[in-house]
């Protein structure tokens, strides 16, 4: 019996600048890190998508963010609506809204935003909230209930921070986001997964203008980067007046890649682009997926899910009193007749798909920091039980 199952690696490139053939920069290094185990179709190969979009060139400005939403708002005040707490995912994003408009109107829900950051001690939520007049509420008066606060984990006071992001902000709280109707009816939504919930229930209450951050930068302005499908969502701080977009061809550098690794090799190994990881941290109390998708671009496979069959289930019921070699055959042969009862053993599984399964692997294995491994090498993820 084969005693490894499913293993990941991180593997180290150099350092990549816009304009580089990444897709033949990490086929080499996959290439060079497999001599002695070669590649198969049960392997998957993920590249982060810091470097895929840096490798496009994928950048935008404050400024041209500030263009596009003039552009689409005109001289209308304009609201934006729960937008996360982050200096590195939002506050360019949100100094170029503000500069985009002549005055921006702020909503913030609390006791923290769409992905967990707190906005408030929760340990005083019930006392905050019942001091709190009813409906929205400045942020003057909400600082005199609650007081100043900094992130349990980042030490920022994002109240303040979002006040100081332009002379023409005011900020506002409420968790109702039809009440930032009673100032504009012009409204940007700053969420990330329920962006089209509430621009539906903006709309049904009466707005006239909604946007979401999807549609910011969705097409070039003036030659800057974009993405077409996710606009800035995804975005990440890259010096002080410029972001790095979510990639905005993922899918065509997946195809190329494989492509470029079955020239090679002869085998084709599945192939993602990946992001945050679709987890919840049980410590700080943060959903981990900050951007619109776990992965902008995977190969086919990917997007299915998984058939497999609930292994110790089977050991306590059907191998229940067998010997320890009776058992191992009895479970192998389960496996093997999946294919003729596809929904045999799907009890107790959840039904994630493939790319936001290794997508959450492979964001916990690379690492975010200074581990210099932006491409994971899984191998043996399509193995099962039965497998020499």
């Amino acid at each position: 019996m084969r005693l490894i199952g499913t293993t990941a690696m991180g593997v180290r490139l150099p350092i990549i600048s816009p304009g580089d053939d990444l897709v033949e920069i990490v086929a080499d290094h996959i290439l060079a890190v497999t001599k002695s185990i070669p590649l198969t179709s049960s392997d998957v190969i993920a590249v982060t998508e810091a470097i895929v979009a840096k490798a496009e060139g994928n950048f935008a400005s404050i400024q041209d963010i500030a263009a596009d939403v003039r552009a689409k708002f005109g001289d209308a005040e304009v609201a934006l609506v729960y937008p996360m707490f982050s200096r590195n995912r939002f506050i360019n994003i949100l100094k170029g809204v503000a500069a985009g408009v002549k005055k921006l109107h702020v909503l913030l829900s609390y006791p923290h935003d769409e992905v967990g950051n707190p906005i408030l001690d929760i340990n005083r939520l019930d006392e905050i909230t019942d001091a709190l007049p009813p409906g929205m509420v400045t942020a003057t008066q909400f600082r005199a209930v609650a007081g100043d606060f900094a992130h349990p984990f980042t030490g920022v006071d994002y109240l303040k921070m979002y006040e100081e992001a332009g002379d023409n902000i005011s900020i506002y709280l409420s968790n109702n986001p039809r009440d930032i109707l009673k100032l504009t009816p012009h409204v940007l939504v700053g969420e990330i997964h329920n962006r089209f919930i509430t621009k539906a229930r903006l709309e049904k209450a009466g707005a006239k203008t909604v946007y979401t951050l999807s549609d910011i930068l969705s097409q070039s302005i003036n030659g800057s980067g974009y993405n077409p499908e996710h606009g800035v969502l995804g975005s990440n701080l890259s010096t002080e007046d410029v972001l790095k977009l979510f990639p905005a061809r993922a899918p065509e550098f997946v195809a190329n890649l494989q492509a470029r690794l079955y020239e090679k090799t002869g085998t084709r190994p599945e192939v993602m682009v990946y992001g945050d990881g679709a987890f919840k941290d049980p410590v700080c109390g943060i959903w981990e997926l900050a951007d619109p998708v776990v992965s902008p671009g995977h190969t086919p496979r990917l997007a299915d899910r998984p058939h497999e069959m609930k292994i110790k289930l089977v050991a306590d019921t059907v191998a229940d009193g067998l010997t320890s070699e009776e058992k191992r055959e009895a479970v192998t042969q389960m496996i093997k007749s999946k294919a003729d009862n596809p929904d045999a053993f799907r009890e107790g599984t959840t039904p994630r798909v493939y790319a936001d399964l290794l997508g959450s692997l492979c964001d916990l294995m690379g690492g975010s920091g200074d581990k210099g491994t932006p491409v994971v090498l899984v191998r043996g993820y399509f193995d099962d039980y039965t497998a020499e």
